[in-house]
C-alpha cells in the first residue's frame, strides 16, 4: 500500500484547468506553496532564486485515461500517457520545476508553477546540477 500525505497546498490564480497553460514556461502566473507548519524546518537550505522541483497531486485530473494526443492537439497521433506530460495519467503527480522568488515563513513565493488553485502539494526537491557534490 502507498500512502502520500501533502506537505501543502498551491495558491494560483489559475482556477480551472482550462485556463492552465500547458508547460510552466508557457506563461503560468507566479503562484504560492502554502506549507503545512509541521514540514516547515525541511525550508531550511531553500532559498529566493533556487530552482526546486514541485511534485503535485493532480486532484482534477480523471486516472482512467491511457492514451492522448500530445499538447490535446487532434492533429497529433494518440500516444501513450507515460510518454507525454498529459495530467490525466493512473497516478496524476505533477513534476514542475519552478523558480524560487519568495519565502515568508510557509508562504514560498515561486514562478513558472501551472498548477491549479488548490493543488495539493506532495514534495519540494532541489534541482541538482552537474557537480556530483551538490545537495
Amino acid at each position: 500500500m502507498i500512502q502520500l500525505t501533502a506537505v501543502g497546498t498551491v495558491e494560483s490564480p489559475l482556477t480551472d484547468r482550462g485556463s492552465a497553460p500547458r508547460q510552466g514556461d508557457e506563461g503560468a502566473p507566479e503562484a504560492v506553496i502554502v506549507l503545512d507548519q509541521a514540514v516547515l524546518p525541511a525550508l531550511d537550505g531553500v532559498a529566493p532564486g533556487d530552482a526546486i522541483l514541485v511534485l503535485t497531486w493532480f486532484h482534477l485530473a480523471r486516472r482512467d485515461v491511457l492514451r492522448v494526443h500530445p499538447r490535446g492537439d487532434v492533429a497529433r497521433p494518440e500516444q501513450g500517457v507515460f510518454s507525454t506530460r498529459s495530467p490525466d495519467r493512473p497516478n496524476p503527480i505533477g513534476l514542475h520545476r519552478v523558480e524560487v522568488v519568495s519565502i515568508e515563513g510557509g508562504r514560498l513565493g515561486v514562478r513558472n508553477l501551472e498548477a491549479v488553485d488548490g493543488t495539493p502539494v506532495i514534495d519540494v526537491k532541489p534541482v541538482i546540477g552537474s557537480d556530483p557534490n551538490e545537495r
